[in-house]
């Protein structure tokens, strides 16, 4: 057998580290080994993080694909409908359109074009009569339930009418006519009956008592009462007060304060008619004269005992009464003459001093006058007819003309809606 030379283990002739090895310096170059495997990066197999964002840029991008897609589509829907509807629409200046959700707080911009706004119907006065309400646009609103009617006012929510009928041989009735045309009886068989200007307080006479109540919806509420003398009749209210005539066929008023046990005089004790108060509560008021057939306007304070400032009298005022107040307090539109022909007057209260600033209107009035604003009024003539006025144009020279009311039949006597 041939045996073989032994070969050291070495090939380069000789062992560089000696075989004697310890134990912990085994173990301590493993570690080193294993260190340095850790340091060393290498590519994750799966990127987490990266596929999550590429997956967002993904749907990002389709969505705002379809979103460009739907505007378009909306845009030539909305154009088509605009340009459809164009035909026949009064609108001036381009549609916007808007696509997105509606801001409700946001302001409409400085630039933006607006419609103008509609024409109020208040600028005319609704006209009661034969049992139906015509407004200022001529809609007729039957009311069977109402009778012969002496006034006619706004509720105090707008919506319905309290109306004062005529005189009868049973007495006066006083109904609420809401607008849908429901009639219901407040009073029946009474005497003179008043209502505040706000429409919020009816007055009346009943028997030997007069007698004050809240309008509330279609009832009377809060009913207060004092006994006054036979002749005695209410006129108006005066802020939260009752102005009374003591005796019709003699001047002279009283006040009443609803709950109040006493009438408390008032100061000018020569007063005719009232007209109605200013702002600060002092009266306008028709006094009597040095000559029987003169009468004066005067400034009157209720509350104070002192001789009331006299404007220019004459016998171009009449005496009857009839007239009424802007509700600012600047204009009066009375009776009066113009020659020897009964014609109505505009005062201006502004200058009520030692001279009467009054102009002619037109023909007399006949019943309510209605203040639609501070320089519009309108009236009802002898006649029946309508007269609107306009301060301006009545101030500049131009006379109101009266014109038929539509539908009036003879024997017809249309009331006007005051607190319209």
């Amino acid at each position: 057998m041939k045996v073989f030379p032994r070969l050291p283990d070495n090939l380069t002739g000789g062992l560089r580290r000696p075989n004697q090895v310890r134990r912990d310096q085994l173990e301590g170059a493993v570690r080193e080994a294993l260190s340095r495997q850790v340091a060393v990066t290498r590519p994750l197999t799966a990127d987490p993080a990266g596929q999550a964002i590429r997956r967002a840029n993904r749907i990002r991008r389709r969505r705002a694909g379809v979103g460009i897609a739907l505007g378009v589509v909306t845009t030539v829907l909305i154009g088509a409908g605009m340009t459809h509807l164009s035909g026949g629409s009064d609108q001036q200046g381009p549609p916007i359109v808007v696509i997105g959700d509606p801001d409700l707080s946001a302001q409409p911009l400085a630039t933006a074009s607006a419609a103008p706004p509609p024409t109020s119907s208040k600028a005319h006065a609704d006209v009661l009569f034969a049992g139906a309400l015509i407004d200022a646009d001529g809609k007729r609103l039957a009311l069977p339930g109402v009778g012969p009617a002496e006034l006619a006012h706004r509720l105090p929510n707008g919506t319905g009418l309290l109306v004062v009928g005529a005189p009868t041989a049973a007495g006066r009735s006083l109904w609420v006519a809401q607008d849908d045309g429901l009639v219901q009886v407040l009073l029946a068989g009474a005497g003179q009956i008043v209502l505040a200007p706000d429409g919020t307080q009816v007055a009346w006479r009943d028997g030997e008592d007069l007698l004050v109540a809240g309008v509330v919806g279609t009832q009377l509420i809060g009913t207060v009462r004092i006994a006054v003398p036979d002749s005695a009749q209410p006129v108006r209210f005066v802020g939260s007060s009752l102005l009374v005539r003591l005796d019709p066929t003699r001047p002279g008023h009283v006040l009443w304060r609803p709950g109040a046990d006493k009438l408390t005089e008032v100061p000018e004790q020569d007063t005719l008619n009232v007209y109605g108060s200013l702002p600060d509560g002092r009266l306008v008021s028709q006094v009597s004269a040095n000559s029987a057939d003169e009468t004066c306007l005067a400034i009157v304070d209720p509350k104070r005992a002192t001789k009331a400032a006299r404007t220019a009298c004459g016998s171009h005022l009449s005496p009857d009464g009839v007239g009424g107040m802007s509700d600012d307090g600047r204009w009066l539109l009375m009776n009066g003459k113009v020659g020897s022909t009964d014609r109505s007057l505009l005062v201006d209260l502004e200058r009520l001093g030692t001279t009467l600033d009054a102009v002619p209107v037109g023909p007399a009035v006949s019943g309510t006058v209605a203040w639609t604003s501070d320089s519009d009024v309108a009236y009802v003539d002898s006649s029946g007819w309508l007269v609107r006025v306009n301060v301006k144009r009545v101030r500049g020279g131009e006379q109101a003309e009266p014109m038929p009311v539509a539908g009036l039949e003879p024997g017809d006597r249309p009331v006007l809606v005051s607190g319209s």
